[in-house]
């Protein structure tokens, strides 16, 4: 028989495990998320990580479909293509991947949201108020704060026009990181009142370029932008008036200059709800890349880390139309759910009980008192109490290191008099006091 080759396992790149001790983190994240937008009435739901590339391709512009994880069809595909293809070898990747490929991973969670509302439209109450967390994939370069598998939280308002949705979700980002004890600012603009600027200052065939760049603005800054719009051959008129416009960072001062504006006014109905909140802001230099937002966008900034974007979004009319679906307005926002824990991390904001699960550790001194240890922590998980008994003969140290490791609050060894008793010893495992002569009653009752 042949040896087998050992082989270091590894990840695939842009990837992550994660510890006991981080997944109690992110998921301090996600609750205190599902919590909020609970409150506001918004329902959860699921999607497949797998959709059809019809379903995908083609929505995320040129570069976005080179960024999606293609899946191969199942059995000898390549055999399919040569019966359809005689020279294989002469076929660009391009030509070739329809033939070898029908899934992919999901890029992002609007796209499925789009495809289930069309598909679902006749069993969803509308205005559809949803929610979806879940994981999606990106072919980009790994980096730091970038990976090729993420968790995205999506929160969208399908089917309705009122502005007092962008309203609600404002407030929602607002309460979300004011329970995490996060400072941010939350950046707030309307893709109709750029058009406008962009009017006014006579850029109309080379706007789309020109948004790209200035997007990158917190990047690249002020110089960096103007010395790329110098390259797309705006004039220095034009430039000039740009930078005017958008460095102008107080809203009561800059909608005068469009106080007739229907996009200024979308913009008053959203920060008039926010005057005496520092924390939501106007920004006129906002500009959110992606083509389909048609009014409000959102950007969340953290002014005390370097860390870009902690979330964003924005209104979009003709989503859903891409599916053959009826013209349905919808609005949403996004969580950056990787970044949140990062700069929680760096910031040192995590609770510090957050990694907590077990309560207490039995510890039975020899193996003869086990199966009585197992009836004790039975009767505090029968009341609701995470326990756990530590099976093996270690040295007490290694037993220490155990409950350290797990965060575990307290320590119950077991021995013979214990057994003949029915009483216990509760220790603290980081005061190392004690409190004797306990029952399991009275632990119980101390640790509820």
């Amino acid at each position: 028989m042949s040896e087998v080759k050992r082989i270091k396992p590894t990840l695939s790149k842009g990837t992550r495990d994660f510890l006991p001790g981080e997944v109690a983190k992110r998921n301090y994240i996600f609750n205190t998320i599902k919590s909020v937008l609970r409150k506001y009435g918004f329902e959860e739901i699921e999607t497949p990580a797998i959709e059809k590339l019809e379903t995908l391709t083609g929505k995320y512009g040129e570069e976005g479909d080179k960024l999606l994880f293609k899946i191969l069809n199942s059995g000898d595909y390549l055999t399919e293509v040569r019966s359809k293809k005689t020279e294989v070898a002469s076929l660009t990747s391009q030509e070739i991947t329809p033939m070898i490929s029908e899934k992919g991973l999901r890029y992002d969670l609007t796209v499925p949201l789009a495809r289930y509302v069309v598909q679902h439209q006749d069993d969803l109450a509308f205005p559809f108020k949803r929610f979806h967390i879940g994981p999606v994939w990106r072919a980009d370069r790994p980096q730091k704060g970038r990976y090729q598998e993420f968790y995205q939280c999506d929160a969208d308002v399908i089917g309705s026009n009122s502005l007092l949705n962008e309203v609600e979700l404002t407030k929602i980002y607002v309460e979300v990181f004011k329970q995490l004890q996060l400072p941010v600012l939350v950046k707030v603009n309307n893709r109709k009142l750029i058009d406008e600027i962009f009017n006014a200052v006579g850029i109309t065939d080379k706007k789309g370029e020109a948004i790209t760049i200035i997007d990158k603005e917190d990047k690249i800054g002020w110089q960096g932008v103007i010395d790329q719009l110098i390259k797309l051959e705006l004039s220095a008129n034009q430039i000039d008036d740009l930078h005017r416009f958008l460095i102008n960072k107080n809203y009561f001062d800059f909608k005068i200059s469009f106080k007739d504006s229907l996009a200024a006014k979308e913009v008053d109905v959203v920060m008039k709800h926010f005057d005496k909140d520092a924390s939501v802001v106007f920004s006129a230099s906002l500009m959110r890349g992606l083509d389909y937002y048609t009014g409000t966008i959102w950007e969340i900034a953290c002014p005390s880390s370097s860390i870009g974007s902690l979330g964003g979004g924005g209104r979009y009319d003709n989503l859903t139309e891409m599916f053959g679906g009826q013209n349905m307005s919808g609005v949403g926002i996004s969580f950056g759910i990787e970044r949140i824990y990062d700069v929680l991390e760096e910031l040192q904001l995590f609770p510090e009980n957050i990694t907590q699960g077990v309560k207490v550790l039995f510890v039975p001194r020899e193996e003869s008192v086990e199966e009585f240890t197992f009836q004790q922590v039975q009767q505090l998980r029968d009341a609701g109490i995470a326990a756990e008994i530590f099976l093996g003969n270690v040295k007490k140290q290694k037993q220490f290191n155990y409950v350290e490791q797990k965060h575990i609050a307290y320590i119950v060894e077991i021995g013979g008099n214990e057994v003949q008793s029915g009483k216990f010893r509760l220790r603290n495992s980081q005061t190392r006091d004690t409190e004797q002569d306990l029952t399991i009653t009275d632990i119980i009752s101390r640790l509820s």
